[in-house]
C-alpha cells in the first residue's frame, strides 16, 4: 500500500518480501484451487473465442461484434459493488459454490441452443450478459479469499500465480477453441466451458474454511454498500490504483474488442489464426510472470505500470498495421507480458490497501474499474471503428494510452509496502449507563486532546490522517474543533450511523490505525491523555 502523506510510523508498514514465484503452490488448498482455476479458465477462454467468432458469423457489424465484450463486462461494472458487499457479509465459500453451479447451467444452455441452431446475435449477447452476471458475483469473493489461503509475504506471488492461471489457460484455451470451432462448431466449446466448472466445485466442496465470526451481527446489505463506498472514498492508496487502472483499461479494451475483426477482415484468416494469436498472448503472460519477482525487486509499481503500458500500446500499433502473422505473434507475446505486469502490479497494490472486513468491497471497486473500462471502451472503440476503420481506431487507442501515462504519472502507486491490518482490540469499550438498542443512533463521539501550544499546526496536520481513518472505518461525519477560550484544547468529533456501526469501529481498529492515532497524540501535552464521550441521538417516542 502506498502510505498517505500522514502515514503510519515505523511498525505499521512492512516491506513485502520477494520470495519464489512458485512458493504459494506448497499450500495444498491453494494448489488445488489453482489447478482447478486453470481448467475453468481454459473453458472460459474457449467460451470467449467461440462467442466472438460466432458473432462474426451472425453479424459483420463492428459495433455488434464489440458488444460481445461489452455484454461480458457491463454486468461486472453494474453488480460488482453489491457483490462485494454480499461477499463481505455471507460465507464466501458457499457463495462461490452457488455461483459455479449457476455458470455451469447458463453455459450449458447456450451450448445446447447453439447446437440446435437457435442462437441469434441478440440471444448470444443475452447469454454472454448472463455469464457476465455470474462473473460479477464471483470476482470480489474470489479475490477476497486469496489472503485466507496464503500469508501476507506470499501475496504478490499468489496474485501473480492467479494471473499465470488465467494466462496459461489463455495459452491453451484459444488454440483448442480455434480448432474445435473450425472442425465442429462453437456449441462444443460452450458445453466444454460448462463442464470446466466442475473442478472448482469439487475443491470448494472439500474446503473446510475457517470462518472468523464477529461478536456483532452481520452487516446489513445496504449499510455494507454505503460503508464500502465510504472506505473507497477515503483510502488514497486504493483511489490511486483505480485512477491508474482506468487510464489503462479504457484504451486496452480496443485490442480485445476488435481482435476478432482484425483477424477475419483485415488479415482474412480463420479461427485457427485467431486462436493462435490469442495463445501467443497467454504464452507471453506466462513468460512475463516468471520475470515479475525480479522486476518488482528493481522497479517501483509506477515504473512497471508505465513501462508495460507503453509496451502494450506498441503491440496495439503492430496489430493495427502489420499483416505478417509471424510478426503479429511476436507483438501478441509482448501484449501478454505487458498485460500480466500491469494487472499484477495493480491487483497487489489494491490488495495491500484492504483490511479483511472490507476486502471484497474494495476489490469490487477495482473490478468495476477493470470491467467497466473494458465494457465502455469496447462500445467506444466499436463505434470509432465503424466510423474511421479498425486500424485507425486501434492506432487512436494506442496513442491515447501513451498520453494517459503522462497524465496519470503524478498518482503514485509507490513501491511494495503493506499496512498491518491486524486488529488491536485496544480501543476501550464505551462506558454506558444503560445498554443502547443496536439500531439507535446516530452516535456522536467526541475525543478531547490537550496539545502543546507550539505544536498546534503539526497536530492539525496529523489529524487529517485520523479523519481519513475514521471515515474509512465507517464514520459519515468528522470534524476537528478548538476551544476559542483555550486554543490548545481540541475536540475531535465523528458520527456513526448507529450504535452497532460504532461498535464495528472498535472491532475494525488495526495496528496501522493505532499508528495513525499515535502520530497525532505525540503532539499532546506530556502526561495528558485523551478523554472520550459517546452521545446518542434522542428520538421522539
Amino acid at each position: 500500500m502506498k502510505p498517505s502523506p500522514s502515514a503510519p510510523s515505523a511498525g505499521a508498514v512492512a516491506s513485502v518480501s520477494e520470495s519464489s514465484p512458485w512458493r504459494p503452490l506448497q499450500n495444498a488448498l491453494f494448489r488445488s484451487l489453482w489447478i482447478a482455476t486453470i481448467v475453468s479458465n481454459v473453458g472460459s477462454w474457449m467460451q470467449d473465442v467461440g462467442a466472438g467468432w460466432l458473432m462474426t458469423s451472425l453479424s459483420s457489424s463492428p459495433s455488434l461484434v464489440a458488444l460481445v465484450e461489452a455484454a461480458d463486462s457491463f454486468p461486472v461494472m453494474l453488480l460488482a459493488l453489491p457483490a462485494g458487499a454480499l461477499a463481505d457479509i455471507v460465507d464466501r465459500r458457499r457463495l462461490l459454490i452457488a455461483i459455479q453451479v449457476y455458470l455451469l447451467i447458463v453455459s450449458g444452455a447456450l451450448g445446447i441452443l447453439t447446437l440446435l441452431e437457435l442462437t441469434s446475435a441478440w440471444l448470444l449477447l443475452g447469454f454472454t450478459f448472463a455469464l457476465g452476471v455470474g462473473a460479477a458475483m464471483m470476482l470480489p469473493a474470489w479475490g477476497a479469499i486469496v489472503p485466507e489461503l496464503v500469508p501476507a509475504d506470499e501475496m504478490p506471488a499468489a496474485v501473480a500465480l492467479n494471473s499465470i492461471a488465467i494466462n496459461a489457460s489463455r495459452a491453451v484455451g484459444p488454440a483448442i477453441a480455434g480448432v474445435l470451432v473450425a472442425a465442429v462448431g462453437p456449441w462444443l466449446v460452450f458445453v466444454l466451458n460448462a463442464l470446466s466448472y466442475v473442478g472448482i466445485l469439487a475443491v470448494l466442496l472439500q474446503w473446510r474454511r475457517e470462518h472468523h465470526k464477529s461478536t456483532l451481527p452481520a452487516e446489513r446489505f445496504l449499510t455494507a454498500i454505503r460503508v464500502g463506498m465510504r472506505f473507497v472514498m477515503h483510502t488514497r492508496g486504493l483511489q490511486v490504483v483505480l485512477i491508474r487502472g482506468s487510464a489503462f483499461f479504457v484504451f486496452a479494451s480496443a485490442t480485445w474488442s476488435l481482435f476478432p475483426l482484425i483477424v477475419r477482415q483485415e488479415l482474412g484468416r480463420g479461427p485457427e489464426i485467431y486462436g493462435l494469436l490469442l495463445t501467443c498472448i497467454g504464452v507471453g503472460a506466462v513468460g512475463g510472470s516468471t520475470l515479475l519477482p525480479r522486476m518488482r525487486a528493481r522497479f517501483s509499481r509506477d515504473v512497471l505500470v508505465a513501462g508495460a503500458s507503453a509496451l502494450y500500446a506498441l503491440a496495439a500499433l503492430a496489430l493495427a498495421h502489420v499483416q505478417n502473422v509471424g510478426l503479429l505473434a511476436v507483438a501478441m507475446l509482448a501484449t501478454g507480458v505487458a498485460w500480466i505486469a500491469i494487472l499484477s502490479a495493480l491487483q497487489v497494490a489494491a490488495q495491500m490497501t484492504l483490511p479483511a472486513w472490507v476486502r471484497a468491497r474494495g476489490l469490487a471497486a477495482f473490478v468495476v474499474v477493470f470491467m467497466g473500462g473494458m465494457a465502455l471502451g469496447s462500445v467506444l472503440w466499436g463505434q470509432v471503428a465503424t466510423r474511421i476503420g479498425i486500424p485507425a481506431a486501434l492506432t487512436t487507442a494506442a496513442l491515447s494510452m501513451v498520453v494517459a501515462i503522462g497524465l496519470t504519472w503524478r498518482f503514485k502507486l509507490g513501491h511494495h509496502e503493506v499496512f498491518d491490518f491486524t486488529p488491536t482490540l485496544d480501543w476501550a469499550a464505551p462506558v454506558v449507563a444503560e445498554i443502547p438498542e443496536p439500531d439507535s443512533g446516530p452516535v456522536m463521539v467526541t475525543i478531547e486532546y490537550r496539545v502543546r501550544p507550539d505544536k498546534r499546526a503539526e497536530f492539525v496536520s496529523a489529524m487529517r490522517a485520523v479523519s481519513e481513518m475514521r471515515r474509512r472505518n465507517g464514520a459519515y461525519f468528522w470534524e476537528l474543533f478548538h476551544d476559542s477560550a483555550d486554543p490548545a484544547r481540541y475536540i475531535e468529533c465523528f458520527m456513526d450511523e448507529s450504535w452497532l456501526e460504532h461498535l464495528r469501529q472498535h472491532e475494525r481498529a488495526s495496528v496501522a490505525d493505532a499508528a495513525i492515532r499515535q502520530t497525532a497524540k505525540q503532539f499532546m501535552v506530556e502526561g495528558e491523555s485523551t478523554k472520550s464521550q459517546h452521545w446518542l441521538a434522542d428520538r421522539e417516542p
